[in-house]
């Protein structure tokens, strides 16, 4: 029970920095005039979002970034509040946030304004990172490699475990990417999913990865203070790359990383439809499944309003993580 209200405790910091600092980011963003860019062929009601202030996930990177090196300052005066553990998810959340904020100003200011970093080079630097983190993971935490729900001992993958390790922090970090797309959605979820982890982590006994998954999700929510429509700042590939990447982490952390398309459902769903959409449009010429992909998109072009779309897209996002956390314990 202490464990908890710790966890908690360290979540409503977090949060309250966020909401703390997040007018003055505001005003230094509108200052220098960084503001989202519209898709041309999005729905034509987001063209009111033109100019919002972007990068947002600093919000979210500085008070976890804090509330982490704080508690581990803790640690040299002889209070256990963290441990070394949560310094690779920490590193993570950093690398990746950097390179979604090169992104973000590339999009805004730079050379291929609206369209951002190449996607070759993107996805290269994404694969190099996933290789370094794994083999961070193997090597020095040495975490599970495997749970099956069900099965008390964790399974052994061998070498097939780099790739497929790989493959979850590249596919969702920009799985979150895709996800954001409208007012609150990827900060909900997003949120939610690592409250789930952090409650797996607690009945593992990963007391620090818990504290760290709360931390994070109260940094989240103190976003979503400015992100909830209408919007007044939007979190960028600067945020959506670093949560869906140290999300990812987490899950290897854990060990249940096999739930992880389960207790994130919605990232899950938004890339599979922009997959099957491309997919279906190239074999038929021409033809598609969704009105338009992400598939939020899809469900705004078929009556819902953004705010219908968000509330029910994290009601199953809710409910599916509750679904993890119960497949985690059996």
């Amino acid at each position: 029970m202490t464990q908890i209200a710790l966890a908690i405790g360290l979540a409503g910091v977090s949060f309250l920095i966020a909401v703390i600092w997040g007018p003055p980011l505001l005003r230094v963003l509108m200052h220098f005039n960084i503001g989202e860019t519209i898709r041309v062929e999005g729905p034509e009601r987001h063209f009111t979002k033109l100019g919002t202030p972007t990068m947002g996930g600093i919000m979210i990177i500085i008070p976890v970034t804090l509330v982490t090196l704080l508690m581990n300052a803790a640690n040299l005066v002889g209070f256990t509040v963290t441990g070394r553990s949560i310094l690779l998810p920490l590193g993570v959340m950093l690398v990746f946030a950097l390179l979604g904020m090169i992104d973000d100003w590339e999009g805004i200011r730079g050379a291929r304004r609206r369209l951002g970093m190449r996607a070759r080079t993107k996805f290269l630097i994404q694969w190099i990172l996933a290789f370094i983190i794994v083999i961070g993971l193997v090597n020095y935490l040495k975490v599970p490699q495997m749970y099956i729900p069900g099965l008390k001992k964790s399974a052994n993958l061998g070498y097939w475990y780099i790739p497929i390790a790989m493959i979850l922090i590249v596919g969702y970090s920009n799985a979150m990417n895709l996800t954001d797309g409208l007012d609150g959605l990827a900060g909900l979820i997003s949120a939610t999913a690592f409250i789930a982890y952090g409650a797996i982590s607690l009945l593992q006994g990963q007391i620090f990865l818990a504290r760290f998954c709360f931390i994070l999700a109260g940094a989240t929510f103190g976003f979503l203070w400015f992100n909830v429509h209408p919007a007044d700042l939007f979190m960028g590939d600067t945020g959506s790359l670093a949560l869906g990447a140290t999300l990812a982490v987490v899950a290897l952390m854990t060990g249940h990383w096999i739930l992880l398309p389960v207790i994130a459902i919605i990232p899950t769903s938004v890339t599979l439809s922009v997959i099957l959409q491309v997919a279906y449009f190239r074999l038929t010429g021409g033809r598609r499944i969704f009105k338009m992909t992400p598939l939020h998109h899809h469900f705004e072009l078929s009556g819902w309003s953004e705010t219908q779309v968000v509330q029910r897209f994290w009601l199953i996002g809710l409910l599916f993580a509750m679904i993890g956390i119960a497949l985690a314990i059996t």
